[in-house]
Order: C-alpha cells, then structure tokens, then sequence
C-alpha cells in the first residue's frame, strides 16, 4: 500500500531554528550543568517557594493562590502589603526560598505571573489566560499532599529548556507515585498550557469472543484502563519576557523579550 500521508499542521511546518536543542550538543548540556536552577535539580538543594500578589487585590486571586499551594510542595503565601518587590527578593533570598511567584492581578482578575529565581535570577514575566478554578471544573477531584510527578511537553528551543528547566525547580525531583498526582506543562505555539490530574488504574471484565463452533461463549478477561480526574486549577501562559539576574526594572538585563515586530509569521514559534 502507499505510504500514508502525514497532514501539514502548522507546527510540522515551522520555521527552521537553529537554536532547536539537539541531544549531541555538548554545549548546551555544560550549560545545563551549570546553570542557575541545577543545585535543585540535581537534588542538593530542596525546593521551597515563596508566593505572594500585587497590591491590588482580585475577587478570584486568594482561590487561586490557595489552588496553587496545593500544587507545589514546600510552597508559603505570605501577603504583600507595601512592600518593594526588591525588598521581597531580598527577604526570600535572606530565608533561602528557592523561586518566588508574584500573581499580579488587572480589573480584579489574575492575569500575569512573576516567577523568580532565587539567589541569582533569572526572572520570567507570563502573561496569564483562560483561568478555571476548581470549583468549576465539572467531575474535578481533590489533591493529596504527596509530591506529583511532572510532566513537561515540547521544550524544544534553548529558551523552551531554560523556561522549562524554572518550571521543574519549583518541584522536587523525588515525587511519589503513591499519590497518583501528575502535574503538566504542555507548550504549544508558544502558549504553556497548564494541567493537574490524578490517575487512576481501573480493572474491568472483557467479556468477547466466540468458540470454533460458533458458539457464543464469554470468557472474563481482566483489561486494566487508566482514568484521568482534573483536579484543577487550569491556565495558559505566555511568556512575556526573560531576565537576568533578580527582578530589576531599570538596569535589568533581558536574555528574551517579546516585541510585536517578532510576530513576523504564523509559523514561528520561541519555545
């Protein structure tokens, strides 16, 4: 038979990047070595995470951040008040959190998240979209404290590891399976979709079959299926800018920042 056609989608015709991670470049994994994030990825430093908000409060902002408590281990709130950003770094970094996430919130809603890393940056501003909270997430199931597994999806660019790599220091690198919770980040087009399930195995009786006789005859067979429960919240990111180093607005320097000039195609994509 002939070969069968793969469709053309937008995202098996991108444009050529050179900066695509290839698994022979030995640059890019003494990078990795050395990075900011792997004294926690190698497992020499446990994560532990400060989150707070903007000034400005929100109507969906305190569930939110009460959802995202639940999702990261070793995660605190504490409240902002009026306090600098940079005295907040400073206080973290003295209290050895590991990242620090800032919910900034516009017209009383969540609509960007700051996540630093700490003691030495870097610092990612995305913008937030298409929030549900649990709540409204028909069938959603509850969250145990167990540590989740993660899963991290098409990363594929040098910027795409390095996002993904802050994504994976916020959680321990140790999780445990008996919870069943699995955490995901799927990039697509640039958009960093986010999803919390809980997994469950199920055995069911398969009754099939029919003898050489034709005779109709049931045979109970165990077939073992895997049901997925959301457990909330779920949101889109994208990522706005990159910074060195800790938050600093007027002598930060950017690795990546968005501008509208760069939306030169609909195939080209950063991540």
């Amino acid at each position: 038979p002939p070969a069968r056609q793969v469709p053309r989608t937008i995202e098996n015709t991108r444009e050529a990047d050179e900066t695509v991670c290839k698994p022979d470049d030995e640059e890019l994994f003494a990078e990795i070595e050395t990075d900011e994030f792997s004294t926690v990825l190698k497992g020499d430093r446990t994560p532990k995470v400060l989150i707070t908000t903007c000034r400005f409060h929100s109507t969906r902002g305190p569930e939110f951040i009460k959802e995202l408590l639940e999702v990261i281990p070793n995660a605190e709130y504490y409240k902002r008040g009026t306090y600098d950003l940079k005295k907040i770094v400073t206080y973290a970094t003295k209290k050895d959190y590991s990242s620090l996430i800032v919910v900034h919130t516009n017209r009383r809603e969540p609509d960007a998240l700051l996540i630093v890393g700490l003691p030495e940056g870097p610092t990612a501003h995305f913008k937030l979209s298409k929030l549900v909270l649990r709540k409204d997430i028909k069938g959603h199931g509850n969250p145990t404290s167990h540590w989740p597994e993660l899963v991290l999806n098409n990363f594929t660019t040098r910027l795409g590891c390095r996002v993904g790599r802050m994504m994976q220091s916020l959680f321990p690198q140790n999780p445990e399976f008996r919870g069943r919770r699995v955490v995901t980040f799927h990039n697509q087009r640039d958009y960093i979709f986010f999803r919390h399930h809980r997994y469950i195995f199920e055995a069911k009786e398969a009754k099939n079959t029919e003898s050489k006789d034709k005779e109709k005859e049931l045979i109970a067979g165990k077939k073992v299926i895997a049901r997925l429960q959301e457990c909330g919240p779920r949101f889109v990111l994208k990522l706005v800018s990159l910074q060195h180093g800790t938050f600093d607005t007027k002598g930060g320097e950017f690795e990546w920042n968005h501008k509208p000039e760069m939306d030169t195609s609909r195939r080209r994509f950063f991540l």
